[in-house]
């Protein structure tokens, strides 16, 4: 695939006439929160087919809900007492216009991520000064693909959705603001606060944050170059049956969430090959905002980790509902007390007296464990810009093995799709139990 680059500027926040304009030397110091997640770009593809919307309701509704939304046009960097956060210094966000000749969104948009559509986002190579960018691909016919990074250590997936349905409404010249105020409520020092004196109920070592690895240790593994993303597609129908099994002679049935990740779980220890006393683990975001009693419409990150694990014995010599069941408890248990634990165990010094680091950092490959995100409740398909909303809509090219995303189907019939990362090698094995209910 040619993409051409055409241009590549700046938008930065407009501010409605007669609105005072914000202070543009305030830091917003990253929450426990921000500070323990990836810091990773996140990044997504939407695709439009013709008549797609225009670049310049496209870039005028960036500019207005950028005033709405200022933490994704600030600069991500120290605050005067060192902290690390956001300086809402109104910078913008970065847009990029290309276009491929010859070529239809058709013939080159794959069904599943490959390397090939990181052409489809600005570069990431490098310093990237701006916290979101944003590539507008136009192609002969008529269609537009658009390319959408953000700093994931400013928010989490539940505040960027937000951020892209609120971008889509101000592109349709609706008001993007959140309630009644002009902005949504980001962290500040009287939030996420300790108890006096902070009172640790659960270990978080070993969870969220662990000892340093003796600097002579390596690990080993298989190396990410073989591996590819396939894309399991679950119809409503495959879904209900998989639930209607796992939870038979359960007063309350397991979710679908619950029961797909359950199911992926035992068939990616098939495809695996895992032994039967080999243990692996899930790791699984939790949204804290009901958890903590967040404010409405909170910008920023506020997940923690559920960590269900089994043997791939038990895993796959017992029934779906074993490993449903362990999901759902171990989720469970990330409760209110769990998070606010959290924020306990950080302010007590700890993380700092005994040199201990966030568990949250990519690896080229998970096995024998996982990792899933999913988006399945987040409103990613709701993004409008005027003429309609998107055909299609997946993570980018994310190759590291054992990590799934999960995402409602553009068919809209309540079916979904899991992108799953794993060895070639393994594929085919994948491929033969994915679909089966045994």
């Amino acid at each position: 695939m040619d993409v051409k680059v055409l241009s590549s500027r700046l938008v930065k926040p407009r501010y409605p006439e007669g609105v005072a304009r914000p202070d543009t030397t305030e830091h917003v110091p990253s929450s426990v929160f921000d500070r323990l997640t990836y810091h990773i770009q996140m990044a997504i593809i939407y695709a439009f087919t013709a008549p797609a919307p225009s670049t310049a309701d496209i870039e005028r509704g960036l500019a207005d809900v950028l005033a709405v939304y200022r933490l994704f046009a600030g600069r991500v960097g120290a605050g005067p007492d060192g902290s690390p956060g956001v300086l809402l210094n109104d910078h913008g966000a970065r847009l990029v216009e290309a276009r491929v000749d010859g070529a239809t969104l058709a013939d080159v948009a794959p069904n599943k991520p490959t390397p090939e559509i990181l052409k489809l986002h600005p570069d990431q190579e490098g310093e990237i000064d701006e916290v979101v960018q944003v590539q507008l691909t136009r192609f002969a016919c008529g269609s537009l693909a658009v390319g959408f990074t953000a700093n994931h250590a400013v928010a989490d997936g539940h505040a960027t959705s937000d951020f892209l349905v609120a971008w889509g409404r101000a592109a349709r010249g609706l008001d993007a603001r959140v309630g009644q105020s002009l902005s949504p409520p980001h962290n500040h020092p009287g939030l996420f606060r300790p108890r006096d004196p902070p009172h640790v109920e659960f270990e978080h070592r070993g969870v969220e944050y662990e000892r340093p690895a003796p600097a002579n240790s390596s690990h080993e593994h298989h190396g990410a170059d073989n591996v590819v993303i396939h894309k399991a597609h679950f119809t409503k129908d495959f879904i209900a049956g998989l639930r209607a099994k796992a939870s038979a002679g359960r007063g309350r049935p397991f979710s679908r969430f619950e029961t797909t990740l359950a199911h992926l779980w035992r068939t990616m220890a098939r495809a695996r090959g895992l032994g039967p006393h080999e243990t692996s683990t899930i790791r699984i975001s939790v949204d804290g905002r009901r958890r903590l009693a967040s404010p409405p419409d909170y910008f920023g990150n506020l997940v923690l980790w559920a960590f269900p694990r089994a043997t791939a014995g038990d895993l796959l010599n017992r029934p779906l509902k074993h490993a449903a069941q362990v999901i759902h408890d171990a989720v469970a248990r990330v409760d209110g007390a769990y998070f606010q634990s959290l924020v306990d165990f950080v302010s007590s010094g700890a993380v700092e007296r005994e040199g201990l680091e966030k568990t949250a950092v990519l690896h080229d490959v998970l096995c024998p464990d996982m990792e899933v995100d999913s988006w399945l409740t987040f409103p990613f398909y709701e993004l409008d810009f005027g003429t309609g909303c998107p055909t299609y809509f997946m993570p980018s090219y994310f190759p590291t093995e054992g990590m799934l995303f999960l995402v409602p189907s553009y068919l809209g019939d309540g079916s979904f799709d899991a992108f799953v990362p794993v060895f070639e090698h393994n594929l085919e094995a994948f491929k033969q139990c994915c679909y089966s209910m045994e």
